[in-house]
């Protein structure tokens, strides 16, 4: 099982700093501005003692993660699950936590009983698109801002 191979579990408020430090990673090799690791340890203390946002880590250390949001939604029984950030570390990309990251999503969101996973990509990463479609995910172009991006989903089906 992918999940065991990568040490795949769900982060609890204990994990905000690690967290932390891998969102605040991901938007430094980017180019995108972070409030830094400190401001978002505790925001995430708090996020993650709820039910609304789940994080998913791979590793221990974490060389990847996967940040999610849930929220009610009128077209579908359970909620609706946002995928804000799936991350792996440079030096591991292409040995498949990606993959087994978003799988383990997908299980603990059929046990949540969501309904659609969205995911928004930008234009430009054509690498990201290609990795969701391959993973049963469609698009839909985006219209809604200057910079092209494409709005990605997955209804879950039981």
């Amino acid at each position: 099982m992918e999940a065991d191979r990568w040490g795949l579990r769900l982060a609890t408020a204990d994990d905000a700093d690690e967290v932390a430090r891998l969102l605040h990673n991901f938007n430094t090799e980017f180019t995108t501005p972070s409030p830094g690791s400190a401001v978002l340890a505790a925001r995430l203390r708090v996020l993650l003692g709820g039910d609304a946002t789940v994080a998913i880590l791979a590793g221990t250390p974490a060389v990847g993660l996967a940040l999610v949001t849930l929220r009610p939604n009128v077209w579908y029984d359970g909620p609706v699950a946002l995928l804000d950030e799936l991350y792996v570390v440079p030096d591991l990309r292409g040995r498949g936590i990606g993959s087994a990251i978003l799988e383990q999503l997908i299980a603990v969101a059929r046990g949540r009983r969501v309904g659609l996973v969205e995911i928004n990509v930008d234009e430009a990463d054509v690498d990201a698109q290609r990795f969701y479609e391959r993973h049963g995910f469609r698009a839909t172009e985006t219209t809604d801002s200057t910079d092209r991006s494409f709005y990605y989903w997955r209804e879950l089906t039981t």
